[in-house]
């Protein structure tokens, strides 16, 4: 199996879970665009006050990706 990785962005305040919400539309509009193979996003919520917004996609693609998106973080995604 290919290896992915999630690129996140934090968003923290009362506002958190709807900029969350937007961008990570924002993130699916751009890997429509770029058609990027097995990729996915979604929002999660950390704390009440800490919302994130994510991009998964396959590792080969980060380098490229982290340079346009800028991303806050990221991690290695594993799905157990």
């Amino acid at each position: 199996m290919t290896e992915r990785v999630k690129l996140i962005w934090d968003f923290r305040g009362p506002n958190a879970h709807h900029i969350a919400k937007h961008h990570a539309i924002h993130l699916s509009e751009f890997s429509n665009s770029e058609s990027l193979q097995n990729a996915f996003t979604g929002d999660e919520e950390i704390t009440p006050m800490h919302h994130i917004a994510f991009l998964v996609v396959e590792r080969s693609v980060m380098d490229r990706l982290r340079e346009t998106l800028k991303p806050h973080r990221g991690q290695i995604f594993d799905t157990l």
